[in-house]
């Protein structure tokens, strides 16, 4: 099990919050997604098959990049 925190200056609000635990939730191999609007960050807990590069990729094409 690995668990990173990103940085997601694009986070402003609940829906926000929303979007990413929904999105990055249905990948599999995610097991856990905390998104918090005022500290713009999200914490993924995750296993194989599930990849930090994949995680990154699909934050970026929700238009939810990473710093």
């Amino acid at each position: 099990m690995t668990t990173v925190t990103y940085s997601i200056p694009n986070i402003s609000c609940m829906h926000c919050v929303h979007t990413i635990k929904t999105e990055v939730g249905d990948l599999a191999g995610v097991t856990e997604v905390v998104a918090d609007a005022p500290s713009k960050k999200a914490t993924i807990t995750f296993e194989a098959p599930a990849t930090e590069e994949q995680i990154k990729a699909l934050l970026a094409e929700i238009n939810y990049p990473a710093a």
